[in-house]
């Protein structure tokens, strides 16, 4: 395996050059792909719509920075103005949340058709992270497969483009509203650089178990209850 060198400030300043030159028409395609899931009519109908809430950011200047040098140096990377777009693919990203895991499969549903339609195009395959079993089978079932992260957490992440031609991306994170819970003391803690505290990395493993257990138990209130309603029960 090649090994670069560290990043030189030239390298990186264009790099962030040529970021702020993109980042109007990265910034664009985000808020639209935002939109176009939470307003979906699919996703918004009933007393309970498959998509709770959202959130859409374009990566900040200065964390760009930090991920271009940590990835040249700690991955390996050669990372230059000319690859930046496919190198680092989240400068866009949109978070989905959803309360119960069935709401899920409507949400993967409508980003499949809308690809499928040529509005989006795929710049990778969807990547499912889950430690959970259940969880692991009902992804298993939607054509995903699963995988593990050190961290323990579960979410669906896909990576679109506006069509097959371009380089400009936006990431998406499909996940409960226990798992963004997880996710934004996890973080603090381990964003950019992991803490380097024993007891804060065992404890987030707990939360992790912990938002597990929770997604599971509200999985299981909305069954009982499409069961009871369907039974003829009154809301």
């Amino acid at each position: 395996m090649a090994t670069f060198p560290p990043p030189s400030d030239g390298v990186v300043d264009e790099c962030i050059a040529f970021y702020e030159r993109e980042r109007h028409t990265i910034g664009i395609f985000t808020k639209g792909v935002e939109e176009f899931l939470s307003t979906h009519p699919e996703l918004t109908a009933g007393d309970l719509p498959a998509v709770h809430s959202s959130k859409v950011r374009v990566k900040d200047v200065g964390h760009l920075r930090k991920k271009i040098i940590r990835k040249k140096i700690k991955d390996n990377r050669d990372i230059t103005a000319t690859n930046l777009l496919s190198e680092v693919t989240d400068l866009g990203g949109v978070r989905i949340f959803h309360l119960h895991k069935e709401q899920f499969a409507l949400i993967h549903k409508v980003i499949e058709t809308h690809i499928v339609e040529g509005h989006w195009a795929l710049y990778e395959k969807p990547k499912a992270y889950t430690w959970d079993p259940e969880y692991r089978g009902f992804f298993e079932t939607l054509g995903l497969q699963p995988e593990i992260k050190d961290s323990n957490y579960t979410s669906v992440h896909y990576v679109v483009k506006p069509n097959e031609k371009s380089m400009i991306c936006c990431e998406i994170q499909v996940r409960t509203l226990f798992e963004e819970v997880w996710g934004e003391i996890e973080h603090v803690l381990n964003y950019p650089d992991p803490t380097k505290s024993v007891a804060c990395s065992e404890q987030l493993r707990v939360l992790a178990k912990m938002v597990g257990a929770g997604s599971r138990l509200a999985d299981a209130i909305f069954r009982s209850h499409k069961e009871f309603i369907e039974a003829g029960g009154q809301r």
